[in-house]
């Protein structure tokens, strides 16, 4: 008979022991209760809001099923699904900051799923991720059409798409994450996508932060007009703690559109209209506090500022190059621009996609077209960002080559040497006669004596 082991020391009961066999749940039931999960959980999150602001507006003409119906769509515009109001319109113009309560849920899901299906294989991530999103997909869909009435519609397809795209992508971040570490999951990577992965995530960065700051000092300057909308709409403390909670969750959208106006294309507010550095020309707006801080006009605006506005992708693509030639610099300098401006490729399509869903129709009349274009502002972002990454990258690698010993030899290497003719110095005194040696001159001696006629008094002149 054996005696029992000790088990090691520091061993996390729960976490470090082995996983029991047939102790795991199927992939597909695990991922379709986690997707149920997340869209109870979801709802029971947004009902107690949507019951508050119900209360507060009682004139709103709704009952308990309207509130549970309007929980529904309020949950798929966190997805980024349009909504059909009766006698108003598509509204698609939805606060980014709200993707961030699904986003967060299903990061935990995929975590969950992954622990549960007890995989350690990071290829096992993308069939973790498929189990939680097709379900997903599938409840979101149905909340869609549960939530239909005269009033409002969900689009069908959008709500089954964005909930598929999330699901994947939330899900499937959480799941890596559930495996390893970011270092360790950033080391497995190849250096040359390590680099451009680290170069984006620096010029994104740099061009948020910018952003922010843009369009917090927007709204201090135009601090009174804030001020004044708010009190015109005279919510009350419930009405207002809401207003306060959707002012928050288009801060995202806000910072978006300041990257554009820092890009140059700008954005609009309605048909007809544009705000960008060159000038701003907008409308009658809504009567919602944030937009107090859209710059009326650019007279007013100091010369520095705009200066520092414009400055701002450049310096973001300075960012972006340097790191991308910290991360991995080559001996090869003249291929080095060319990872820098993937960079900026990488990072204009980022902001083109942010841009895209940062704005939206706000109706069917003349706020039919409100946020940037996502394709101009990717176009330029590429521009700018890209030569500016490119410039950076080569001479940051380029300087790094000249300090490293080991990238200079790897450079010399490179490099093919031209053999040279070797000359005998003259004779010395009057007269002397310079001998050219010929290195391939017994080459010829080799040669089999058919190749070249015999040389006798014929071959004289």
């Amino acid at each position: 008979m054996t005696a029992p082991t000790r088990p090691e020391t520091g061993a996390r009961p729960g976490r470090d022991a082995p996983p029991v066999p047939g102790a795991a749940q199927p992939l597909v039931v695990s991922g379709a209760l986690a997707a149920s999960v997340v869209t109870i959980t979801g709802l029971v999150i947004l009902t107690p809001l949507v019951v508050a602001g119900w209360i507060a507006a009682p004139h709103s003409g709704l009952g308990l099923p309207g509130v549970v119906r309007t929980a529904t769509c309020l949950w798929l515009a966190a997805h980024h699904v349009e909504i059909t109001l009766s006698g108003a319109g598509r509204i698609g113009m939805l606060p980014l900051g709200l993707v961030l309560l699904p986003g967060a849920l299903l990061w935990r899901a995929g975590r969950w799923v992954v622990r549960t299906g007890e995989m350690t294989k990071l290829s096992d991530i993308g069939y973790a991720a498929l189990a939680l999103a097709v379900p997903y997909a599938a409840l979101c869909g149905a909340l869609a059409l549960a939530s239909r009435s005269r009033l409002a519609a969900p689009s069908l397809p959008e709500a089954v798409i964005a909930g598929f795209l999330l699901a994947l992508c939330a899900g499937g971040l959480g799941g890596a994450r559930a495996l390893a570490p970011w270092g360790r999951l950033f080391r497995l990577m190849p250096p040359r996508s390590r680099s451009v992965v680290l170069g984006t995530a620096g010029a994104l960065a740099v061009l948020t932060a910018g952003g922010a700051l843009l369009a917090a000092g927007s709204l201090a300057a135009h601090l009174g007009e804030y001020r004044a909308m708010n009190a015109a709409l005279a919510p009350g403390l419930v009405g207002g703690s809401l207003l306060v909670l959707a002012q928050l969750a288009y801060v995202p959208n806000a910072v978006g559109w300041a990257i554009c106006y820092s890009l140059g294309p700008g954005f609009a507010f309605g048909t007809s209209t544009v705000v960008a550095p060159t000038g701003a020309a907008l409308g009658p707006l809504p009567l919602f506090p944030m937009l107090a801080g859209l710059p009326a006009s650019t007279g007013g605006i100091p010369g520095w500022v705009s200066v520092w506005v414009l400055a701002l992708p450049y310096l973001a693509g300075i960012v972006g190059g340097l790191l991308v030639a910290r991360a991995a610099p080559t001996p090869a300098c003249e291929v080095a621009p060319l990872w820098g401006f993937a960079c900026g490729v990488a990072t204009g399509c980022v902001i083109g996609v942010l841009a895209a869903f940062s704005g939206g129709p706000l109706g069917s009349g003349r706020l039919a077209a409100v946020g940037p274009s996502g394709w101009q502002a990717a176009v330029v972002a590429v521009l700018e960002i890209g030569v500016s990454a490119a410039v950076a990258t080569g001479i940051a690698n380029w300087l790094r080559v000249r300090r490293d010993p080991e990238l200079a030899a790897a450079r010399a290497l490179r490099v093919p040497s031209r053999p040279s003719r070797p000359v005998m110095p003259p004779a010395p005194g009057k007269g002397g006669h310079r001998i050219y040696v010929d290195p391939w001159a017994g080459e010829a001696d080799d040669e089999p004596p058919g190749d070249h006629p015999p040389l006798g008094p014929s071959m004289l002149p």
